[in-house]
């Protein structure tokens, strides 16, 4: 009997298999529109005709069985359809850019390749310490690591930019399984010369009476820090954003205010700049850095290596 070759919709007409009929340039064409919000400008950004990406969104609509645009005169807008369909686009064609570099990277004699994301904590802290030991081991092995903050990391390794992540234990990891990775503790960083410079330890609240000089907006440092102002009912004397520890040590060298890093970024970045270190008193200021992983059953073998090395011994999911 020859094989049959159409499925049924839900309204009961025969039709092709659906991955027979929707291609990559039709998916990246949608997630252009989606981003840029017009037709005429998504046409102009990927080369093709309007008519030509007019068409194409026409018979994925018909493919699909749903609207995925709202048009209006000034543009289209997303339906709920259409979000759900932009997450599964571009997840395909990321993987797809994945299997080009994966097959390139073979062909160069390059034998594994792990996707990792990781905050600014465990980069300065602790990776430079755990990476060289697998490389010694795995020498053929390759890593991409991107820095995000610690929720970007939660939602990159939910979509699929990479397979492991490492973010701090207070942000929500959702569905992903975690694992211990290292603790560290936050200390304020202040010029010897400052009034604080001499106590033992102190108080976030202690602090507030001073210029700070605060990590990026979206860092959970900084979020700590702020939630914490506002339930003491003040806020903070913020003179200037920085995007890494390194500056934070360098605009409190130069009198802009104090900061709040941990305590192993302060060792190893604080060297000759007449700084010093003040315990913070708080509870939270001790932290935990947890990895994280969608499914680690499911993981490809050189994540798995990488995932297993960076585990601290006896850990368990949790």
């Amino acid at each position: 009997m020859q094989e049959k070759t159409q499925s049924r919709s839900m309204t009961g007409t025969p039709r092709t298999n659906i991955t027979r009929r929707i291609d990559l340039t039709t998916l990246r064409l949608f997630i252009a529109i989606c981003e840029e919000g017009n037709l005429t400008r998504a046409s102009q950004r990927e080369a093709i005709a309007p008519s030509a990406v007019s068409k194409r969104m026409h018979d994925l609509e018909e493919v699909l069985e749903v609207a995925l645009f709202e048009r209006h005169p000034n543009g289209m807008a997303l339906t709920p359809a259409d979000e759900s369909l932009l997450h599964h686009a571009r997840v395909t064609l990321l993987n797809v850019e994945k299997i080009a570099v994966d097959m390139a990277e073979h062909a160069r004699g390059v034998r594994g390749h792990a996707r990792m994301l990781a905050n600014l904590s465990s980069i300065v802290e602790f990776l430079p310490d755990d990476l060289p030991g697998f490389f010694r081991s795995h020498v053929l092995v390759r890593l991409d690591l991107q820095e995000r903050p610690s929720a970007d990391v939660v939602r990159g390794v939910e979509e699929g930019v990479a397979e492991i992540g490492i973010c701090s234990a207070d942000v929500s990891t959702r569905g992903l399984e975690r694992f211990s990775y290292r603790r560290d503790r936050l200390v304020i960083v202040v010029r010897s010369d400052h009034p604080l410079a001499s106590a033992r330890d102190v108080s976030f609240a202690d602090t507030l009476d001073y210029d700070h000089v605060g990590l990026f907006a979206t860092s959970s440092i900084y979020l700590r820090s702020q939630y914490t102002a506002q339930q003491i009912g003040k806020s903070i004397r913020l003179r200037v954003h920085v995007p890494g520890f390194d500056a934070v040590c360098r605009m409190v060298q130069a009198g802009m205010g104090i900061g709040l890093i941990p305590d192993r970024a302060f060792e190893v970045l604080s060297h000759g700049m007449n700084l010093t270190a003040v315990e913070l008193s708080d509870d939270w200021a001790d932290r935990e850095l947890v990895l994280v992983a969608r499914d680690p059953a499911g993981l490809s073998a050189t994540s798995q290596l990488m995932l297993d090395h960076l585990r601290l011994p006896g850990t368990k999911p949790h």
